[in-house]
């Protein structure tokens, strides 16, 4: 079982490796999709759901010994590729927990209250713009 320092560097490491991998997949599909949507979000919300949909329930079937495996894959490379996949892991935790009121209400604040917050904090940098 690694050390808290080791799984930190776990962390780190998927980390750097997910942001990277955004990044690229994110510009490569900008360059053949130029239709201004974004592509490169969405695949990597899509493509992050699949994959921490298997690993979650791979790594946990192999028990505490996949615990490193667990921060490099799961926590770093998946949550800097995305926090939707995380999200999405959530909601099927709650479901597979028979907590669909619970799940419902979740993914209703996350979504409504994550799109007022943007909202709201774009309004709080236009109203910093110098005049």
């Amino acid at each position: 079982m690694p050390t808290g320092l080791s799984t930190l560097a776990l962390v780190m490491l998927g980390g750097a490796l997910g942001a990277a991998g955004r990044w690229w997949l994110g510009g490569w599909l900008l360059r053949r999709a130029s239709d201004g949507l974004p592509w490169g979000t969405l695949a990597a919300n899509l493509i992050g759901s699949l994959a921490i949909g298997f690993l979650a329930t791979w790594l946990d079937a192999r028990g505490p010994a996949a615990a490193p495996w667990r921060a490099l894959l799961v926590v770093g490379v998946l949550g800097a590729l995305t926090t939707y996949s995380s999200l999405m892991l959530e909601c099927l935790l709650l479901a597979r927990g028979g907590r669909h009121d619970a799940l419902i209400g979740y993914l209703a604040l996350t979504l409504v209250g994550g799109l007022g917050l943007v909202w709201l904090g774009a309004r709080l940098a236009d109203g910093m713009r110098p005049a």
